[in-house]
């Protein structure tokens, strides 16, 4: 059957700024540097000249300001928001989303087939497209790239550098050898048809394959920069990468022989980093930059009615939240985990920062997603209940944590620093005393990925619609150590999300889900904050730009238009 930026913001006079904050949500390789300081700042002014003549000359040059670097230019090792937002230009994976949802469409592959059991999956290709190198897509390229995901020993793995193909792990049900791995074997065809053999059904094989992580890199290009391909992405996306200057700014060029007729319609796009959200709005405002995200929620109202700008609007699809350290003590304590839960006032942090932009969470998945249990009952704001669970616990004197905070803003928490105030407020009001600890960004993630911290701030959203990738990403105990930073094992949840994976039958899943959300419910690893809706701005002279819910969206069709 057949299914279907060049700117710097400056809040100083003179001086330059350097940042040293990296983005991402995790992943690994975050240690590699593309120059030395003398020939970035070289690089960045040659960026600005170049970025002003074209303007001058009337190309097409969007500017596209975030709060954070990318972790890695090598889509398969990071599973970081703003990694992905960058290689969704340069690289392409056989499937993707429509522009406003999650329903599958083709991309590289142009057709596909399942077998009746769903066991074999046959992807017809495109013919003629050839990576950014001039070398030829085939099935091949597909092949290659998903045994380097799956093989730590393969010679593009680049396990003894520090890569992490975690996502494909998560997704795939672990990696070569290991026994929930679901993908048996690979078989080329020929060089435009490739099957996948499954040794066990997977409800959301297609929707995996949709999945920005998966994009595929020109074998020629991982033979030729080895681990250095995380700073050199070869893809057969609309633009080509350029340069990449840390926590500055990363260049992309039009690929003149994008597969698509007429796309992109941009001759250029810049990623700029602007850490702080006032400041992107500022250079909004000026003209300086054409799409910001990010934008504070108690803004949104100021960018609707200001003429020249345009106010747009991601859907409910993440969560933020506190996640603590279940294998360190205390909090391998739950009845203290739970305490933490009840002494939060989700609704404040709402209503202070979020501008009627976000619904308190109850479970670790938004709302609408297959499976979510409405039947919960939420840990509601009760400091009395929480002074009485912590004296249960054993920490009737009161107590004292750290709490590890991020500094950048994401899509699901605006303003980090102001939620781990109100949290620490919150807990004082119970007896606990909370030191809030600050990392720069790269080390944040590596930290807690390592398991340093007791209490962290994070948060999650949605790559491919479905909620495998929200419980078992966070809460699968095959995941301690890297996405799950709570280092959270419940053999119970564990089969119950192993079992999900597997069924076919919609219904079946839904119900499996439940039942791990209400065992995760009472485990408290974590306390969800809340789901927002990301708002972000642009100038009216941007057209065609649609937020995507996983907050990477193609710009192959965006135009600047006066």
């Amino acid at each position: 059957m057949k299914l279907r930026l060049s700117l710097l913001v400056v809040l100083f006079l003179g001086l330059f700024l350097v940042l040293a904050a990296c983005s991402g949500d995790g992943g690994a390789n975050t240690d590699k540097t593309t120059d030395d300081s003398a020939t970035e700042t070289e690089k960045t002014a040659g960026d600005e000249e170049e970025v002003g003549e074209a303007s001058a000359s009337g190309e097409q040059v969007l500017v596209f300001a975030r709060g954070g670097d990318s972790e890695s230019l090598d889509p398969g090792s990071t599973s970081d928001g703003e990694s992905s937002r960058v290689t969704q230009q340069i690289l392409e994976g056989l499937l993707t989303f429509e522009k406003d949802s999650f329903e599958v469409k083709p991309a590289l592959a142009k057709d596909w087939e399942v077998s009746d059991d769903g066991l074999k999956y046959t992807f017809y290709l495109e013919e003629g497209v050839t990576f950014h190198d001039g070398t030829d897509f085939n099935a091949d390229a597909v092949k290659v790239n998903f045994e380097r995901w799956a093989d730590p020993e393969h010679e593009y793995a680049f396990t003894d550098d520090g890569y992490v193909y975690f996502m494909y792990g998560t997704m795939f049900g672990g990696y070569k050898g290991d026994p929930g791995h679901v993908i048996e074997e690979i078989n080329v065809v020929n060089d435009y048809e490739i099957e996948f053999i499954l040794n066990q059904p997977l409800g959301f094989f297609l929707q995996n394959l949709g999945m920005s992580y998966f994009a595929l890199t020109s074998p020629a290009a991982l033979e030729e920069h080895g681990s250095a391909i995380n700073e050199n992405p070869v893809g057969t996306g609309p633009f080509k990468f350029v340069s990449w200057s840390k926590d500055d700014s990363i260049v992309l060029e039009k690929n003149e022989d994008y597969r698509v007729e007429g796309l992109p319609k941009l001759d250029r796009v810049i990623f700029e980093v602007i850490p702080d959200n006032a400041a992107r709005l500022i250079a909004l405002r000026s003209g300086e930059i054409d799409i910001m995200d990010g934008l504070n929620p108690d803004d949104a109202a100021g960018v609707e009615a200001e003429d020249g700008l345009e106010l747009l609007e991601r859907t409910e699809n993440n969560f933020g939240y506190v996640g603590f350290n279940t294998q360190k003590e205390p909090f391998d304590n739950v009845e203290l985990r739970q305490a933490i839960n009840y002494a939060i006032d989700k609704q404040a942090i709402a209503d202070a920062l979020y501008a009627g932009y976000a619904t308190t969470a109850v479970n670790p998945l938004p709302p609408g997603y297959l499976g979510y249990n409405d039947e919960l009952k939420p840990y509601s704001y009760d400091p009395d209940k929480a002074i009485e669970l912590l004296a249960e616990a054993g920490f009737a004197d009161g107590l004292e944590v750290e709490l590890w905070t991020m500094p950048v803003a994401r899509p699901y928490m605006p303003d980090p620093e102001t939620v781990a105030q109100i949290i620490q407020n919150n807990l004082a009001e119970v007896g606990v005393t909370a030191n809030i600890v600050r990392e720069e960004w790269a080390p944040y993630l590596e930290k807690t990925m390592n398991g340093e911290h007791e209490l962290y701030m994070l948060g999650w959203s949605g790559t491919n619609g479905d909620p495998d990738y929200f419980l078992s990403s966070l809460l699968h105990g095959s995941n301690v150590g890297s996405s799950n930073r709570e280092f959270y094992q419940n053999d119970e949840v564990d089969e119950l999300l192993d079992s999900a994976k597997r069924a076919v039958d919609q219904e079946e899943r839904a119900e499996l889900y439940k039942k791990a959300q209400e065992i995760i419910h009472h485990d408290s690893p974590m306390v969800t904050l809340v789901h927002s809706r990301p708002v972000m701005a642009t100038t009216s002279k941007v057209k065609n730009y649609v937020p995507h819910p996983s907050t990477s969206e193609s710009l192959a069709e965006v135009e600047l238009v006066d």
